[in-house]
């Protein structure tokens, strides 16, 4: 089932990227899919948003970990590269990485490029959401849509 994001969030999406229902997508638990006709080359590149409400202080790298481990339960995953961005008001993270998949009985090894956002709360900074960007691509797409991705997550805004 798709769900909806903890803060409303405002977003752009590229030209040639079509929204699709996540349930649809088989992306349930995420609150937008994006996906790329385009490039299909046995495996359609996407964009999906996700986000959770944060009660405890982890820190971007920490919620970043806990991404990996979830892609650990399905694959074999590789952590390419970490970044730390933004400031303590709006704190963020990228990280790229690779991962070995099976998709219908086939071998498959995509590329990931995630982006952590987080909204503190302007009434209670203790309370935060962190939104989660993710392209997903195969080696062979990443360099074509990556520049897609980056314009999309320079979109990505709390909404109003």
């Amino acid at each position: 089932m798709s769900t909806t994001l903890p803060v409303p969030m405002e977003f752009t999406l590229p030209e040639g990227w079509q929204s699709v229902p996540p349930d649809e997508a088989g992306s349930p638990g995420v609150a937008l899919v994006a996906m790329h006709p385009a490039s299909s080359e046995g495996f359609t590149a996407n964009i999906t948003v996700a986000g959770e409400l944060r009660p405890d202080e982890a820190s971007m790298a920490t919620i970043a970990d806990e991404a990996i481990v979830r892609l650990r339960q399905g694959a074999s995953v590789e952590l390419q590269d970490r970044t730390e961005v933004g400031d303590e008001d709006a704190p963020g993270l990228t990280q790229l990485v690779r991962l070995a998949t099976t998709v219908n009985d086939q071998q498959l090894d995509l590329v990931q490029s995630h982006v952590f956002l987080g909204i503190l709360d302007s009434e209670d900074p203790r309370k935060r959401a962190v939104i989660q960007l993710t392209l997903t691509a195969t080696p062979g797409q990443f360099d074509t849509v990556v520049g897609d991705f980056q314009q999309f997550v320079r979109t990505a805004r709390p909404a109003g």
